[in-house]
């Protein structure tokens, strides 16, 4: 078993600031872009959630890496606070953790400069159930848990609304929140962290939870999910993303590369079958 890397006293520090957001591209080219010089030769250091982002990157480092010249560092965070701080304060050269829609709140809260460059895989939200077979089973007066996150609550209310649960205001975008329902439809509801929502299942009536942390409590979003978020057309793809400068640095390039290489296509085709999708080539 791969083991974590232990996060230093400067990272926690650092995100101290930042307590309160959790998470699950184009890539930008300002006039200040450079590659730092001597780095060439340095590992590139990436700050990523386990499942699936360090899988995906460990798959680069042990079969891809090598023969591309790059020298890969692959460091396990199980927070979407850190990942984004520490490439920040430089303590990680980029991470693999995120969305847009959660970036984009992250830069404005923290005030940060993160950046995407590179989209690789889209994550569907899904609603999963332990007592419940179907969509149709939900009734008034049942209780549906939800991440308590900006962006993924707005999320998962837009996908219960698109399957017939909820109903919101007209208008209302991807940072809908409880009170934008304007029909629950006797319905309850229970804002957890996303991380802890798989632990809620056997206290809820149903749960909509990220993909990466279905994969992680043994749910195949493909199979358990009672509904799941369309790939087409969807914003939440995850990306390789840099502080705002970093982006041509030479090895952020090569790396941006392979992730976007047929191999890691079906490496993510043949390792998740449809419970995380590639979101380049054919499936962009």
């Amino acid at each position: 078993m791969r083991k974590n890397i232990k996060l230093t006293a400067g990272i926690a520090a650092t995100a101290a600031v930042a307590l309160g957001l959790t998470a699950c591209g184009t890539s930008s080219d300002p006039s200040s872009t450079k590659d730092s010089a001597g780095s060439a030769d340095k590992p590139l250091v990436v700050a990523a959630s386990p499942t699936p982002h360090a899988d995906i990157l460990n798959f680069v480092k042990d079969n891809l890496a090598e023969k591309a010249g790059l020298k890969l560092e692959v460091k396990e965070f199980t927070d979407y606070v850190l990942p984004n701080t520490a490439t920040q304060s430089g303590q990680v050269d980029a991470n693999f953790f995120q969305h847009k829609p959660y970036l984009d709140d992250f830069n404005k809260k923290n005030k940060t400069t993160i950046v995407p460059v590179v989209n690789v895989h889209l994550e569907p939200l899904g609603l999963y159930s332990k007592s419940l077979n179907s969509v149709k089973d939900i009734k008034a007066g049942q209780t549906i848990a939800v991440p308590n996150d900006t962006t993924n609550e707005g999320r998962s209310l837009h996908l219960l609304a698109e399957n017939g649960l909820i109903t919101l205001k007209d208008g209302v975008g991807t940072d809908a929140k409880l009170s934008d329902i304007t029909d629950k439809k006797g319905l309850e509801f229970k804002e957890l962290e996303a991380a802890t929502v798989p632990r809620a299942l056997n206290d809820v009536d149903a749960a909509v939870i990220n993909g990466n942390y279905a994969i992680e409590a043994k749910l195949s979003p493909a199979k358990d999910a009672l509904v799941l978020e369309k790939a087409e057309g969807n914003p939440y793809a995850n990306f390789l993303a840099v502080k705002e400068g970093n982006e041509k640095d030479a090895r952020v390039q090569k790396l941006a590369k392979l992730l976007n290489s047929p191999e890691v296509k079906k490496y993510i085709e043949d390792t998740y079958k449809g419970s995380v999708i590639p979101a380049f080539g054919a499936a962009q």
